[in-house]
């Protein structure tokens, strides 16, 4: 039997790593996951071996290249970002990655850049301000906390191009994903700022720039005696962050697209004409040269909804998505504020806690389900005033992530936000745009129809009232409880002072 040719495509996420194999029509062949946890060691840390990533890699290829007689072409990673992981020089992690925005240990290192680089002109050269989100301030927090970890450290990396180092040796990044390390990157002129990389991460060699479709190297042949599936000399292309492969999955990618995505956290990211400077929002550029991106996200969303699972002692979510589905809009009355893990965007409060207001003897757990979900919704409507008030229009919004597999999530948004949202075929996600990206690279495939809209969800204009009175309330409520919730956050040890 002839091999079939295919693209691998492998994606880390926050809460597990998926693989797929896809045909050049764009067919799903197979694919895989494998679970791993994020270590919370203290309120607002959020940390991950990388070798989790590299171990989780090796897996799933060898399940998907046993399952199937295949010839892999070409090979994509992306992965949850922008995260800090510093190796050495032999390329072992001096000390356990810090994630993105989830992560909100490097507040005095913000405050820090910002005095000696000025906050003004760091927005205007990185098109944002420094938040929760960037990852420059995470690196001077290790220069600064762990000085002998940072003394053996030689690279900066992020878990997709961790593993294009591990399966190629190379050493890069991609152009989307180093905007996300401010104040390192200039935005406009798309490449490092030296000055300012040379004081937030000191002594680093950083990587060389590629687009995320680029070729970034081939595999070894030591790689390919290890991991027998993926031959020596196979391209494996740069990469990027999970979100923008994800959009790249289902299409999204003219300026007035927009990708909603439903995971552990919620994200948004608009297509744009140009480069647009927020105060609030993160501006990047996008997978290819010409593109440009506005986005912003949540840290909790759907991590919420697990919390909740679990303190309930609930495995199967099914009767709990039932039970919130029979809460009506409002959840009777309930409100939450879901800062669990701080906020990264847009209002950038690593002090910012969860709140659960309103709550009586009466209230039920699916009316607490629905809370935490339309605590989501009101999440994602604050981010498309702010997309809308720095210029970013939205003509056409596309869903993507788990929480769309339960209907109920994706509903409440589009009755919150007013927002008709398409379904696409495929919801596999970024590692199904990983291994588009590979195809439109190694063989100059046109994955246009790859993965076409097959549903949509429509707002139900009787929600709409009631949804605009909680939405209020949800806005109120965050300015009146931030006092307290700032005094909370020191007293759990996650802000100094």
């Amino acid at each position: 039997m002839i091999p079939e040719p295919v693209l691998l495509g492998l994606d880390v996420g926050t809460s597990s790593t998926k693989g797929v194999l896809v045909r050049p029509d764009g067919t799903v062949l197979a694919a895989a996951v494998r679970d791993h946890s994020v270590s919370r060691p203290a309120p607002g840390l959020a940390e991950m071996d990388p070798r989790i990533w590299w171990e989780e890699l090796r897996t799933i290829s060898r399940e998907l290249t046993g399952r199937c007689e295949v010839r892999i072409e070409g090979v994509g990673v992306s992965g949850m970002g922008p995260c800090v992981a510093l190796v050495d020089e032999d390329d072992e992690p001096v000390r356990p990655a810090i994630l993105y925005g989830v992560d909100s240990r490097a507040q005095e290192e913000i405050d820090l850049l910002e005095q000696e680089l000025g906050a003004e002109r760091i927005l205007h050269r990185s098109g944002c301000m420094l938040t929760a989100q960037a990852a420059g301030p995470k690196v001077l927090w290790i220069a600064r906390h762990e000085p002998e970890a940072y003394a053996r450290a030689r690279r900066l990396l992020m878990p997709a191009s961790y593993l294009v180092r591990r399966l190629t040796g190379a050493y890069v990044l991609d152009h989307a994903s180093a905007a996300q390390t401010a104040p390192l990157y200039d935005l406009r002129a798309r490449t490092w700022h030296r000055p300012s990389a040379e004081r937030a991460a000191p002594g680093l060699a950083l990587p060389r720039l590629l687009w995320a479709g680029e070729v970034a190297g081939r595999i070894g042949p030591e790689i390919a005696a290890e991991l027998p599936g993926l031959r020596a000399g196979t391209p494996v292309i740069a990469g990027t962050i999970d979100a923008w492969a994800e959009a790249s999955s289902i299409g999204v990618d003219a300026p007035g697209d927009l990708m909603l995505m439903y995971g552990t956290t919620t994200f948004l990211l608009g297509m744009t004409s140009g480069p647009i400077t927020s105060r609030t929002l993160f501006a990047a550029p996008g997978l290819s040269p010409g593109a440009w991106t506005l986005s912003g996200g949540m840290a909790a969303s759907g991590a919420i909804t697990t919390w909740l699972r679990d303190l309930l002692g609930t495995a199967d979510v099914a009767p709990l998505v039932a039970e919130a589905a029979a809460s009506p809009p409002g959840a009777r009355g309930l409100l939450m504020l879901p800062y669990f893990s701080g906020e990264r965007s847009p209002i950038a409060d690593p002090s910012a806690r969860g709140v659960l207001a309103g709550l009586t003897l009466s209230h039920t757990r699916g009316d607490m389900y629905r809370a935490v979900l339309e605590a989501a919704a009101f999440g994602a409507r604050h981010h498309l005033e702010e997309l809308a008030a720095a210029g970013c229009r939205v003509e056409r919004v596309r869903a993507v992530g788990g929480g769309t597999r339960t209907g109920l999530w994706p509903q409440i948004v589009s009755d919150a936000t007013g927002l008709v949202q398409q379904l696409s075929r495929h919801g596999t996600g970024a590692a199904y745009g990983d291994a588009m990206l590979a195809a439109r690279t190694v063989l100059g495939v046109d994955t246009t129809g790859w993965n076409p809209v097959e549903g949509e969800v429509r707002p139900d204009p009787a929600a709409r009232d009631r949804y605009d009175e909680m939405y209020g309330l949800f806005r109120e409520l965050y300015t009146a409880t931030a006092p307290i919730a700032h005094a909370l956050a020191r007293i759990q040890g996650a802000v100094p002072g």
